[in-house]
């Protein structure tokens, strides 16, 4: 494991060499980071560390990317979350795949309110509607991995909501 400095990322090109995949979760909220900070962190990072993956040598790339991704949206995060899939696929990976979850099932370690009540409410949901309005994210973690251990289905693969549980199942 090795710690970087985002800011700096460029230094860190040596981290980023020898690896056949690459696996990007990185993101962060408007709300921790403001709008620019938001940015920064899930389009400019992800996009600069796919660039250093693929000049290391990497083969597969595996972002984590958000339901409604959409470089057009008229909302910040799934206008930046599309602007950063295009910004990965044009790296130019002999493999892609793009995960699209809905809301992240999970415990967090700092105070969200809004988050835990709609946590609440999806997780009662996710009894009737499974696959439709969220997904745990270790489903997600084993969907990722299980894309990397199937063989290629073509150069971008975009999987959404129900194929990440149905992956995840794997």
């Amino acid at each position: 494991q090795a710690v970087v400095d985002f800011e700096r990322l460029g230094e860190h090109a040596a981290v980023f060499q020898g690896h056949d995949v690459g696996f990007c979760c990185l993101g962060t909220t408007r709300a921790k980071a403001g709008a620019d900070g938001f940015v920064r962190v899930d389009r400019d990072y992800v996009a600069q560390a796919a660039e250093l993956a693929r000049a290391g040598g990497c083969k597969h790339f595996v972002l984590q990317s958000s339901r409604g991704a959409n470089a057009q949206s008229r909302f910040l995060y799934l206008r930046v979350k599309g602007e950063v899939e295009n910004l990965v696929q044009a790296v130019g990976f002999d493999r892609c795949t793009i995960l699209r979850p809905a809301v992240l099932l999970c415990k967090r370690q700092e105070s969200r309110p809004l988050e835990w009540i709609a946590q609440q409410f999806l997780g009662v949901m996710a009894h009737v509607f499974p696959t439709a309005y969220s997904v745990p994210v270790e489903t997600v973690a084993r969907a990722m991995v299980a894309c990397v251990l199937q063989p290629g289905e073509g150069k971008v693969k975009v999987l959404e909501n129900g194929a990440i549980h149905e992956l995840g199942k794997a």
